[in-house]
């Protein structure tokens, strides 16, 4: 049970609540306020993007811990701000991004924009361009927190998007909503490549279209070589995500992914900082699946070394997966890793900031900027 926080919260200590709302969720007086909340599909599913203190998070409120939660987004007043409250307390204010423009469009054959791609947290699109994995209808392979076949079956989105499609829709996000940079995901199609060749193509359509930063995000590839072709496609930084640590914990949340072992992990990590350049090369990873407090800093501390930017967010139970009943790690165990890791990444010369696209760049899905910002 998390501890309640201290209710004369004040603005300097937001970072409390956020970590707060991202374990424990937002229940909304109005749903509908702000752009849409995301439910299915690839990370951070389940969530709404909030504004507060200028700094824009995806705070859970589709889960089912989220429904119990005691603090409560009232509805938006006139201008546009809302108020959390918890017990009748006024905690902070917020906002809502707004439903972008690009959202209104769809394609010449049809096909709305946002079934293309979506805005996560308050300037970067996001899109999954295969909503298919080689493990995902099997129970035995699939990973437990993936919802990637949710938002498909639910029609909110396609199976493929084609590096035409992507491109309309990533120059139209740029000139209508301001959008600054870009996540391109994919389920994993094959045991190779393992989606290197789909975001090359990808890519590469959406550069010849627009000057948008891009991270590219999929499992180690078979092959070295693809970090340079994904690089020459257009590609500024890669993610590659462990998501858990440890060798049991990995067999038992995600046994397909599993069968990559950490060893390829780290030796496509070294090659591709090679290639992207330090900081440029991130990896989520999902604290509250089991792994200790003291192995994800561990692992932390190593990736940091080789040059790669650990970025470590609160696991959220998401709704249809196996692990929908599986508890979000509370905020003090969220603090007793990001604290330290934000010193291991001062002291490896690497920020957020300076990350050129992608989920450490935005930095919605975790209060790991804020540590980052704060002084030593």
């Amino acid at each position: 049970m998390n501890a309640p926080l201290d209710l004369a919260l004040q603005p300097a200590t937001n970072s409390q609540l956020i970590a707060e709302l991202q374990s424990v969720g937002l229940r909304l007086a109005d749903p509908g306020a702000g752009a849409p909340s995301r439910r299915g599909g690839a990370g951070p599913t389940d969530h709404k993007a909030v504004t507060i203190d200028g700094h824009t998070v995806m705070i859970p409120v589709h889960t089912a811990g989220s429904w119990s939660s005691p603090y409560v987004a009232q509805a938006p007043q006139a201008d546009g701000t809302s108020r959390i409250v918890r017990d009748g307390v006024e905690l902070a204010v917020v906002s809502f991004p707004r439903q972008p423009r690009f959202y209104k469009l769809q394609t010449a054959d049809g096909i709305p924009y946002a079934k293309i791609a979506t805005l996560h947290g308050a300037d970067v699109l996001a899109t999954t361009v295969l909503q298919t994995c080689i493990r995902y209808e099997s129970r035995r392979k699939t990973c437990q927190f993936c919802a990637i076949g949710q938002s498909l079956a639910a029609g909110r989105t396609i199976a493929r998007k084609t590096p035409q499609q992507l491109a309309e829709v990533a120059r139209a996000a740029v000139e209508l909503d301001g959008v600054k940079h870009m996540v391109m995901t994919t389920g994993t199609p094959n045991a190779t490549d393992r989606g290197a060749q789909i975001l090359c193509e990808s890519a590469a359509g959406v550069k010849a279209a627009v000057d948008l930063p891009i991270q590219g995000q999929c499992e180690p590839p078979d092959d070295d070589a693809w970090f340079t072709r994904m690089r020459d496609a257009g590609i500024d930084s890669l993610g590659m995500h462990l998501e858990a640590v440890t060798p049991e914990v990995r067999a038992r949340i995600m046994p397909g992914k599993a069968g990559v072992p950490l060893e390829r992990y780290f030796d496509a990590f070294e090659a591709a900082v090679a290639v992207f350049g330090r900081g440029q090369v991130s990896t989520y990873i999902l604290a509250g699946l089991g792994d200790t407090r003291q192995a994800i800093l561990d692992t932390s501390r190593r990736l940091v070394e080789m040059g790669v930017y650990p970025f470590v967010v609160p696991f959220v139970p998401v709704t249809g997966t196996p692990l929908e009943d599986h508890p979000a790690p509370d905020a003090a165990f969220m603090r007793g890793v990001l604290e330290p890791l934000a010193g291991m990444l001062a002291a490896g010369g690497m920020r957020s900031g300076e990350i050129k696209a992608g989920c450490g760049r935005c930095g919605a899905c975790s209060t790991l900027s804020t540590y980052e910002k704060r002084p030593a």
